[in-house]
Protein backbone atom coordinates (compact mmCIF):
# COMPACT_ATOMS: atom_id res chain seq x y z
CA UNK A 1 0.00 0.00 0.00
CA UNK A 2 1.40 3.25 -1.06
CA UNK A 3 1.63 5.55 1.71
CA UNK A 4 1.90 9.56 1.79
CA UNK A 5 4.56 11.88 3.75
CA UNK A 6 2.75 13.80 6.31
CA UNK A 7 4.34 17.02 6.89
CA UNK A 8 4.73 19.32 10.44
CA UNK A 9 5.00 22.48 8.45
CA UNK A 10 2.81 22.84 5.80
CA UNK A 11 0.68 20.04 4.09
CA UNK A 12 2.68 18.84 0.50
CA UNK A 13 0.38 18.76 -2.03
CA UNK A 14 0.29 14.87 -4.29
CA UNK A 15 2.68 15.88 -7.10
CA UNK A 16 1.64 15.12 -10.42
CA UNK A 17 -2.21 14.36 -8.83
CA UNK A 18 -4.17 15.78 -11.88
CA UNK A 19 -2.94 15.50 -15.23
CA UNK A 20 -3.27 18.36 -17.69
CA UNK A 21 -4.58 15.78 -20.25
CA UNK A 22 -7.18 14.67 -18.67
CA UNK A 23 -7.98 18.18 -17.55
CA UNK A 24 -8.17 19.19 -21.35
CA UNK A 25 -10.31 16.68 -21.84
CA UNK A 26 -13.45 17.48 -19.78
CA UNK A 27 -15.81 18.01 -22.86
CA UNK A 28 -15.26 14.22 -23.20
CA UNK A 29 -15.93 12.62 -20.08
CA UNK A 30 -17.17 9.38 -21.49
CA UNK A 31 -13.62 8.66 -22.55
CA UNK A 32 -12.19 10.40 -19.35
CA UNK A 33 -10.49 8.60 -16.88
CA UNK A 34 -7.34 8.75 -15.12
CA UNK A 35 -5.07 6.98 -12.34
CA UNK A 36 -2.08 7.45 -9.87
CA UNK A 37 -2.03 4.32 -8.49
CA UNK A 38 0.56 2.74 -10.46
CA UNK A 39 2.35 6.01 -9.82
CA UNK A 40 2.76 5.51 -5.98
CA UNK A 41 -0.49 7.56 -5.34
CA UNK A 42 -3.51 6.32 -3.02
CA UNK A 43 -6.22 7.57 -5.66
CA UNK A 44 -8.19 7.83 -8.89
CA UNK A 45 -9.38 10.65 -10.50
CA UNK A 46 -12.34 10.08 -13.59
CA UNK A 47 -14.63 12.98 -14.93
CA UNK A 48 -17.84 11.13 -15.47
CA UNK A 49 -20.01 13.80 -16.69
CA UNK A 50 -20.49 17.33 -17.29
CA UNK A 51 -23.57 19.15 -15.53
CA UNK A 52 -25.96 19.18 -18.13
CA UNK A 53 -28.50 21.87 -16.69
CA UNK A 54 -26.84 25.02 -18.68
CA UNK A 55 -28.90 27.30 -15.82
CA UNK A 56 -26.23 25.65 -13.48
CA UNK A 57 -23.67 28.36 -14.51
CA UNK A 58 -21.51 29.23 -11.24
CA UNK A 59 -22.16 25.89 -8.93
CA UNK A 60 -20.61 27.02 -5.53
CA UNK A 61 -22.09 24.34 -3.77
CA UNK A 62 -22.75 20.57 -4.29
CA UNK A 63 -24.18 17.71 -2.03
CA UNK A 64 -25.40 14.32 -2.12
CA UNK A 65 -29.18 13.55 -1.52
CA UNK A 66 -30.05 11.48 1.69
CA UNK A 67 -33.17 10.62 0.03
CA UNK A 68 -31.59 9.19 -3.06
CA UNK A 69 -28.25 7.34 -3.46
CA UNK A 70 -27.62 8.84 -6.69
CA UNK A 71 -28.17 11.86 -6.57
CA UNK A 72 -26.70 15.27 -5.69
CA UNK A 73 -27.73 18.60 -5.34
CA UNK A 74 -26.64 22.72 -6.36
CA UNK A 75 -26.64 26.07 -6.11
CA UNK A 76 -25.62 28.90 -8.22
CA UNK A 77 -23.44 31.92 -6.60
CA UNK A 78 -24.17 35.36 -5.41
CA UNK A 79 -27.50 37.22 -6.81
CA UNK A 80 -28.96 34.27 -8.72
CA UNK A 81 -32.53 33.11 -8.44
CA UNK A 82 -33.53 30.72 -4.71
CA UNK A 83 -32.47 27.74 -7.00
CA UNK A 84 -31.64 24.31 -6.39
CA UNK A 85 -30.92 21.88 -8.87
CA UNK A 86 -30.66 18.26 -9.08
CA UNK A 87 -28.54 16.17 -11.19
CA UNK A 88 -27.11 12.38 -10.70
CA UNK A 89 -23.24 11.49 -10.46
CA UNK A 90 -22.93 11.91 -14.62
CA UNK A 91 -24.16 15.62 -14.78
CA UNK A 92 -27.24 14.42 -15.76
CA UNK A 93 -30.57 16.88 -14.79
CA UNK A 94 -33.18 15.50 -12.49
CA UNK A 95 -35.12 18.03 -11.36
CA UNK A 96 -35.12 21.94 -9.08
CA UNK A 97 -36.77 22.98 -6.31
CA UNK A 98 -37.47 26.48 -5.64
CA UNK A 99 -37.39 28.12 -2.27
CA UNK A 100 -40.21 30.47 -1.53
CA UNK A 101 -39.29 33.36 0.75
CA UNK A 102 -35.34 32.50 0.25
CA UNK A 103 -33.03 35.38 -1.05
CA UNK A 104 -29.80 34.56 -2.56
CA UNK A 105 -27.77 37.00 -1.57
CA UNK A 106 -24.21 35.22 -1.76
CA UNK A 107 -25.34 31.32 -1.38
CA UNK A 108 -21.86 29.66 -0.91
CA UNK A 109 -22.23 26.43 0.18
CA UNK A 110 -25.10 23.63 0.69
CA UNK A 111 -25.43 20.42 2.80
CA UNK A 112 -27.51 17.92 3.91
CA UNK A 113 -28.32 15.57 6.65
CA UNK A 114 -30.94 13.59 8.10
CA UNK A 115 -33.61 14.20 11.06
CA UNK A 116 -36.17 12.01 12.44
CA UNK A 117 -37.17 10.30 9.39
CA UNK A 118 -36.80 13.35 7.22
CA UNK A 119 -34.19 14.23 5.20
CA UNK A 120 -33.41 17.90 4.78
CA UNK A 121 -31.22 20.71 2.71
CA UNK A 122 -29.06 23.36 4.21
CA UNK A 123 -28.38 26.25 2.18
CA UNK A 124 -25.48 28.76 3.77
CA UNK A 125 -25.84 32.32 2.97
CA UNK A 126 -22.58 33.31 4.09
CA UNK A 127 -20.74 35.04 1.35
CA UNK A 128 -19.71 38.64 2.77
CA UNK A 129 -17.01 39.55 0.21
CA UNK A 130 -16.61 43.47 1.61
CA UNK A 131 -17.62 42.00 5.33
CA UNK A 132 -20.58 44.02 5.69
CA UNK A 133 -23.26 42.11 6.23
CA UNK A 134 -24.83 41.69 10.10
CA UNK A 135 -25.99 38.74 9.98
CA UNK A 136 -26.07 35.57 7.39
CA UNK A 137 -28.33 33.18 6.94
CA UNK A 138 -28.67 29.03 6.76
CA UNK A 139 -31.98 27.88 5.10
CA UNK A 140 -33.00 24.36 5.86
CA UNK A 141 -35.59 23.00 3.28
CA UNK A 142 -36.76 19.26 3.50
CA UNK A 143 -35.43 17.25 0.76
CA UNK A 144 -38.26 16.49 -1.66
CA UNK A 145 -39.65 13.72 -3.31
CA UNK A 146 -38.79 14.01 -7.59
CA UNK A 147 -40.48 10.84 -8.53
CA UNK A 148 -43.74 12.74 -7.75
CA UNK A 149 -42.55 16.30 -9.52
CA UNK A 150 -39.34 17.31 -10.71
CA UNK A 151 -40.27 21.13 -10.22
CA UNK A 152 -41.23 22.12 -6.89
CA UNK A 153 -41.37 24.99 -4.88
CA UNK A 154 -41.41 25.20 -0.99
CA UNK A 155 -40.44 27.54 1.96
CA UNK A 156 -37.69 26.21 4.03
CA UNK A 157 -38.69 24.34 7.08
CA UNK A 158 -36.71 26.63 9.04
CA UNK A 159 -33.67 29.26 9.15
CA UNK A 160 -31.08 30.66 11.44
CA UNK A 161 -29.78 34.39 11.28
CA UNK A 162 -26.46 34.25 12.83
CA UNK A 163 -23.58 36.92 13.33
CA UNK A 164 -20.28 36.31 14.09
CA UNK A 165 -18.74 37.41 18.23
CA UNK A 166 -15.68 39.84 16.67
CA UNK A 167 -17.73 41.36 13.63
CA UNK A 168 -18.83 39.81 10.09
CA UNK A 169 -16.47 37.76 8.28
CA UNK A 170 -16.24 36.47 4.74
CA UNK A 171 -17.04 32.69 4.34
CA UNK A 172 -17.37 29.78 1.61
CA UNK A 173 -17.47 26.82 3.88
CA UNK A 174 -19.96 24.76 5.66
CA UNK A 175 -20.40 21.75 7.16
CA UNK A 176 -22.91 20.03 9.38
CA UNK A 177 -21.46 17.92 12.71
CA UNK A 178 -25.15 15.90 12.89
CA UNK A 179 -23.83 13.90 16.08
CA UNK A 180 -23.50 17.16 17.68
CA UNK A 181 -26.30 18.46 15.76
CA UNK A 182 -24.05 22.18 15.08
CA UNK A 183 -23.06 23.46 11.40
CA UNK A 184 -19.53 24.72 11.33
CA UNK A 185 -18.23 27.50 9.37
CA UNK A 186 -14.68 28.29 8.19
CA UNK A 187 -13.68 31.61 6.84
CA UNK A 188 -12.50 32.46 3.44
CA UNK A 189 -9.98 35.55 3.82
CA UNK A 190 -8.68 35.08 7.13
CA UNK A 191 -5.11 34.07 7.71
CA UNK A 192 -5.84 31.66 9.02
CA UNK A 193 -9.00 30.55 8.71
CA UNK A 194 -11.08 30.65 11.44
CA UNK A 195 -13.80 27.30 12.31
CA UNK A 196 -16.98 28.86 14.05
CA UNK A 197 -19.72 26.68 14.84
CA UNK A 198 -23.81 27.36 14.95
CA UNK A 199 -26.63 25.16 16.38
CA UNK A 200 -28.60 23.47 13.62
CA UNK A 201 -31.81 24.20 15.65
CA UNK A 202 -32.80 26.90 17.15
CA UNK A 203 -35.61 27.77 19.86
CA UNK A 204 -36.47 30.91 18.83
CA UNK A 205 -36.23 33.81 15.85
CA UNK A 206 -33.63 35.92 17.05
CA UNK A 207 -30.27 35.99 15.42
CA UNK A 208 -28.21 33.48 16.54
CA UNK A 209 -24.19 34.23 17.57
CA UNK A 210 -22.22 32.15 16.54
CA UNK A 211 -19.21 30.38 18.28
CA UNK A 212 -15.77 30.94 17.85
CA UNK A 213 -13.93 27.15 18.28
CA UNK A 214 -10.23 27.60 16.86
CA UNK A 215 -7.99 28.98 13.71
CA UNK A 216 -6.86 26.00 11.31
CA UNK A 217 -3.28 26.25 10.99
CA UNK A 218 -2.72 23.12 9.35
CA UNK A 219 -4.04 25.03 6.22
CA UNK A 220 -1.18 26.25 3.87
CA UNK A 221 -1.14 30.09 4.38
CA UNK A 222 0.30 32.55 1.45
CA UNK A 223 3.72 34.07 1.21
CA UNK A 224 3.58 37.51 1.58
CA UNK A 225 4.92 37.89 -2.28
CA UNK A 226 1.71 35.44 -2.30
CA UNK A 227 -1.00 38.23 -0.38
CA UNK A 228 0.80 40.99 -1.97
CA UNK A 229 0.35 40.13 -5.56
CA UNK A 230 -2.76 38.19 -5.28
CA UNK A 231 -4.99 41.40 -5.81
CA UNK A 232 -3.41 41.82 -9.03
CA UNK A 233 -3.35 37.83 -10.38
CA UNK A 234 -6.13 36.90 -9.30
CA UNK A 235 -4.68 33.94 -7.67
CA UNK A 236 -5.80 33.14 -3.96
CA UNK A 237 -4.94 29.50 -4.00
CA UNK A 238 -4.96 28.99 -0.26
CA UNK A 239 -8.60 30.54 0.44
CA UNK A 240 -11.17 27.38 1.37
CA UNK A 241 -14.36 27.68 -1.13
CA UNK A 242 -16.11 24.44 0.50
CA UNK A 243 -16.29 21.61 2.81
CA UNK A 244 -17.92 18.83 3.67
CA UNK A 245 -17.79 15.82 6.38
CA UNK A 246 -18.19 12.00 5.39
CA UNK A 247 -21.67 10.75 6.68
CA UNK A 248 -20.27 8.53 8.89
CA UNK A 249 -18.31 11.48 10.92
CA UNK A 250 -15.15 9.31 9.93
CA UNK A 251 -13.32 12.31 7.64
CA UNK A 252 -13.31 16.00 6.56
CA UNK A 253 -12.46 17.71 3.14
CA UNK A 254 -11.81 21.43 2.34
CA UNK A 255 -11.90 22.55 -0.86
CA UNK A 256 -9.32 25.60 -1.62
CA UNK A 257 -8.42 27.01 -4.90
CA UNK A 258 -5.64 25.18 -5.26
CA UNK A 259 -5.81 21.86 -3.48
CA UNK A 260 -8.50 19.10 -1.54
CA UNK A 261 -7.69 18.53 2.01
CA UNK A 262 -8.71 15.38 3.84
CA UNK A 263 -9.06 15.26 7.33
CA UNK A 264 -9.29 12.07 8.77
CA UNK A 265 -10.91 11.89 12.39
CA UNK A 266 -10.13 9.29 15.41
CA UNK A 267 -12.99 7.62 17.38
CA UNK A 268 -14.87 10.09 19.70
CA UNK A 269 -12.29 13.07 19.15
CA UNK A 270 -13.38 16.81 18.39
CA UNK A 271 -13.68 18.44 14.82
CA UNK A 272 -10.88 21.09 16.38
CA UNK A 273 -8.91 18.20 17.26
CA UNK A 274 -8.39 16.34 13.94
CA UNK A 275 -8.23 19.70 12.37
CA UNK A 276 -4.98 20.77 14.03
CA UNK A 277 -3.36 17.46 12.10
CA UNK A 278 -1.72 17.99 8.91
CA UNK A 279 -3.87 16.98 6.21
CA UNK A 280 -3.72 14.87 2.69
CA UNK A 281 -3.99 17.27 0.18
CA UNK A 282 -4.49 16.48 -3.49
CA UNK A 283 -2.91 19.48 -6.21
CA UNK A 284 -5.44 20.73 -8.39
CA UNK A 285 -4.21 23.55 -8.88
CA UNK A 286 -4.80 23.07 -12.45
CA UNK A 287 -8.71 23.63 -12.21
CA UNK A 288 -9.74 26.59 -12.62
CA UNK A 289 -12.30 28.53 -10.23
CA UNK A 290 -12.77 25.02 -7.81
CA UNK A 291 -16.13 26.51 -5.56
CA UNK A 292 -17.65 23.09 -4.75
CA UNK A 293 -16.74 19.49 -2.98
CA UNK A 294 -18.74 17.01 -1.73
CA UNK A 295 -18.57 12.93 0.06
CA UNK A 296 -20.13 10.80 -1.94
CA UNK A 297 -22.78 8.92 0.74
CA UNK A 298 -20.01 6.34 1.79
CA UNK A 299 -17.26 8.37 2.16
CA UNK A 300 -15.30 6.61 -0.68
CA UNK A 301 -15.17 9.31 -3.26
CA UNK A 302 -14.80 13.48 -3.17
CA UNK A 303 -16.75 15.03 -6.20
CA UNK A 304 -15.92 18.63 -6.91
CA UNK A 305 -17.38 21.17 -9.34
CA UNK A 306 -16.65 24.26 -10.78
CA UNK A 307 -18.20 27.88 -11.41
CA UNK A 308 -18.98 27.74 -15.38
CA UNK A 309 -21.81 26.06 -17.22
CA UNK A 310 -21.78 22.35 -18.07
CA UNK A 311 -18.96 22.20 -15.63
CA UNK A 312 -17.04 19.09 -15.20
CA UNK A 313 -18.20 16.54 -12.71
CA UNK A 314 -14.94 15.59 -10.88
CA UNK A 315 -14.63 12.50 -9.25
CA UNK A 316 -11.76 11.13 -6.56
CA UNK A 317 -11.45 8.18 -5.77
CA UNK A 318 -9.85 7.87 -2.91
CA UNK A 319 -8.78 4.24 -3.07
CA UNK A 320 -5.40 3.27 -0.09
CA UNK A 321 -5.77 7.32 1.14
CA UNK A 322 -8.40 6.38 3.70
CA UNK A 323 -6.39 3.76 5.19
CA UNK A 324 -3.21 6.06 5.40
Amino acid sequence: MPSLTRSNQKPGLIPGFFLLLILCACEQPEDTTGSTASAGQPAKLTIPGNLEDTDIAEASGIVFSHRVPDLLWAHNDSGAKARLYAFDSRGKSRGRLKLKRADNKDWEDITAFSMGERAYLLVADIGDNDARRKHVTLYIVEEPDLEKDDRQEQRPEWQIDFRYPNGPHDAEAAAIDIDNERVLILTKRDLPPLLFEVPLTREQDDTVEARLLSSVTTLPQPSRRDAEFAPKTGDWHWQPTSMDIARDGSALVILTYSAVYYYSRLDDEDWTSALQRSPLAFDISNIRNAEAIAFSPDGRSIFVTVEKKRAPLIRIDLLGAMQQ
